[in-house]
């Protein structure tokens, strides 16, 4: 998707073509003497239009540290992991899991300049197994970070069908900011360099650019 990164609005402007529809049908039945029904609609927007919601934030500015990319629960620490994007770089993985009641709109975990976009199709496993890391639709955007490669994946689950990025290639990420979301429950998988300790554990609830997952302590290790 090519739209300015960064963006502010209250509700993310991919959710207009899921919250119109019901709030017409809402207004229908209203008009044609059915409140109950119309109700019952104007509920279901307002539940798709929280699924959407954008909220501003402010991101800590300590330095050397490493932020959430999303929403919702840390489902695995992988303290040594690897990629096909980055071969023959041993990394470290953070995976938060977003349930449907979580903020999906992701922000950057670091500041740096985006190298490449990898956009892959595949299944709709349910995101909490380990094998939708690999086998599920996803996009992997590796950012040229201070501390070394920083591999940043959008994984689609089992309800979520579409993955939207706001960035291309050779675009400057700043820390907390947005550059994209995932649509109606997913997975965001962070792959940090060796030199990062992690400080999150499994079940530990994660806010996108406010919760600190890593913090640089070493920086040989890169």
């Amino acid at each position: 998707m090519n739209c300015s990164p960064g963006r502010y609005e209250p509700i993310a402007r991919e959710g207009f073509i899921f919250i119109v529809p019901p709030l017409i049908v809402s207004l229908a039945f209203w008009w044609h003497g059915y409140p109950w029904t119309s109700f019952i609609f104007l509920v279901g927007a307002i539940a798709i239009a929280l699924f959407f919601r954008n909220p501003e934030r402010v991101s800590p500015d300590e330095p050397g540290i490493v932020i959430s990319a999303a929403d919702g629960t840390v489902m695995e620490v992988v303290e040594d992991a690897q990629t096909g994007n980055l071969p023959g770089v041993a990394l470290k993985r953070v995976s938060v899991f977003m349930s449907v009641f979580n903020v999906h709109v992701n922000r950057w975990p670091v500041s740096g300049t985006v190298r490449k976009i990898v956009y892959a199709p595949g299944r709709f496993l349910d995101a909490r197994e380990p094998a939708s890391s690999i086998e599920n639709e996803h996009n992997s955007v590796i950012l040229d970070a201070e501390d070394g490669p920083v591999e940043v994946v959008q994984i689609a689950g089992k309800i979520a069908r579409r993955i939207v990025w706001w960035v291309n290639e050779g675009d400057t990420a700043r820390r907390g900011e947005r550059f994209g979301l995932i649509r109606f429950g997913s997975r965001v998988d962070v792959y940090l360099p060796q030199s990062f300790s992690i400080v999150v554990g499994i079940g530990a609830t994660v806010r996108a650019g406010v919760t600190v997952i890593a913090r640089q302590t070493d920086p040989e290790a890169s």
